[in-house]
């Protein structure tokens, strides 16, 4: 469907531009925004090669098994069928940390990581476990406490406070990771 909205949306805009008028401001646009999404994908580029290589960091540490402790009675709760398997709870973990320091980007790799093996462990392959399930809609609201991708676009922007969204980030992605889980474990149990 969008392979067919956005080629209308981009002529019916060329086709407007020339009977308003408006080429030189067409033209104009259209250099000015790819300079400007080359140099907002360099900044993000940047941000997310630092923390993806701290989280590379961190999973040969201890400070994966760390957080995993931390978070093992909260992913005991979401994930009850996977409380023995302590490579897949590392996993999770590494990508709830991911999404919690903001970094979609490093957290979708580690996701597929966790699907992966929750797979191998997957009686009906084509079907999703409960778990599964669970992990894409946690993975999908993720909660942030440094949304960092977020921050380096506003500073890219020249915003006067580019940390001023942290706040309202908390309570956004707080309440829909709790309003998809209760709706993941709502669904599940109707399904039962």
């Amino acid at each position: 469907m969008l392979n067919m909205v956005w080629p209308i949306f981009i002529i019916v805009s060329f086709v407007y531009a020339i009977f308003m008028g408006n080429i030189d401001n067409l033209n104009n646009s259209i250099f000015s925004s790819t300079q400007e999404a080359i140099n907002l994908s360099i900044t993000l580029l940047g941000t997310m090669s630092l923390w993806s290589g701290i989280m590379k960091i961190a999973s040969k540490t201890s400070l994966i098994q760390n957080f995993t402790k931390i978070l093992n009675p909260v992913i005991n709760i979401l994930f009850p069928e996977i409380k023995e398997d302590i490579q897949i709870k590392n996993a999770i973990s590494m990508n709830i940390i991911a999404n919690i320091l903001g970094l979609g980007n490093a957290a979708t790799p580690l996701g597929l990581r966790a699907m992966k093996l929750m797979q191998e462990k997957n009686v009906e392959k084509k079907t999703l476990t409960n778990s599964m399930a669970t992990l894409i809609v946690l993975n999908t609201a993720s909660i942030q406490i440094i949304p960092t991708t977020v921050i380096a676009i506003r500073s890219l922007l020249e915003s006067e406070n580019p940390t001023k969204i942290i706040f309202p980030v908390w309570i956004a992605t707080i309440c829909s990771a709790i309003a998809g889980i209760l709706a993941t474990k709502f669904f599940i149990k109707i399904g039962k």
